[in-house]
């Protein structure tokens, strides 16, 4: 695949891509904002979050933007005006990553511990039904990151950071997730699947930062590699077979608090990048 091309420059770390009505959008960690971007690199920020890291997101079926708010465990909602209220208090969770399924079933994980001890699985994964009434459907992650669903509503997948490895959950009419298994054994952040099935995924594990395209069971069909820790992807563009990514200078040798003071309180190395895909995005258009 061909070198991605710098987008968007400037950003602290940019995490939760989603292609969007015409746009990217992702949260900017660090600076409280939720920004969109056009393929020309022209940004908007689209609404501003009472939090600084993590907050992650997507959208109602209706169209409203919802917001994890990850330490305070809000599920916040954008309204007409752009003011954003309380959808769901998830205030007794750390909350970290969204999705959304078709029929508007709302899944947010989190228990996320950024230096466990080993072995360690304290995350799970929340569903919060279009009746607001929230209940636990999964346990025992070990930092559950990126979820996608599936088209047709049938599968949840999850990476299980800690884990190395994507784990999947059939859904069921009710929203219940059952029948976990290993999708594949590899690591990732934030992920994007496409038309075929597979899955796009960050790879932080040793040698060249990159994105992997990953069929089930794990074989790595596609390679992006780039000069800085890949935090999330998304397809999208104007037929859908561009990819996304967002960068920032992530050391692996120094401890997490080390790299996160860095990323916040120093130079602004985040990036936004974007590559041809071989697929489109899943259930495209």
């Amino acid at each position: 695949m061909s070198a991605p091309e710098v987008l968007l420059t400037g950003l602290v770390i940019g995490e939760s891509a989603r292609w969007h009505d015409g746009r990217l959008w992702f949260s900017n960690w660090g600076t409280q904002e939720v920004i969109a971007v056009d393929t020309a690199g022209k940004s908007e920020v689209m609404a501003t979050v009472p939090t600084t890291i993590p907050f992650s997101i997507d959208w109602l079926p209706d169209g409203r933007l919802l917001v994890v708010s990850g330490v305070e465990g809000d599920l916040l909602r954008q309204e007409p005006d752009g003011t954003l209220a309380l959808h769901a208090d998830l205030s007794d969770t750390s909350c970290n990553e969204i999705v959304v399924d078709g029929r508007g079933n709302i899944y947010v994980n989190g228990g996320c511990d950024f230096q466990p001890a080993a072995g360690e699985r304290p995350g799970f994964i929340l569903l919060i039904t279009p009746d607001g009434s929230v209940r636990r459907v999964a346990d025992e992650l070990a930092f559950p990151n990126g979820m996608v669903v599936t088209p047709d509503d049938s599968t949840l997948v999850v990476v299980e950071s800690f884990a190395s490895q994507l784990t999947a959950y059939d859904i069921a009419a009710d929203g219940t997730l059952s029948n976990r298994r290993v999708w594949a054994p590899r690591t990732g952040d934030g992920i994007s699947i496409d038309a075929d099935g597979a899955i796009w995924a960050p790879s932080w594990a040793g040698g060249d930062p990159a994105c992997q395209r990953i069929a089930e069971g794990g074989e790595i069909l596609d390679t992006v590699l780039v000069d800085r820790a890949c935090f999330a992807c998304a397809l999208g563009g104007d037929d859908g077979r561009t990819l996304f990514l967002l960068t920032a200078d992530w050391h692996m040798q120094e401890p997490f608090d080390d790299n996160l003071t860095r990323l916040l309180t120093g130079p602004r190395t985040g990036q936004l990048l974007t590559t041809p895909a071989p697929t489109p995005k899943a259930g495209w258009p």
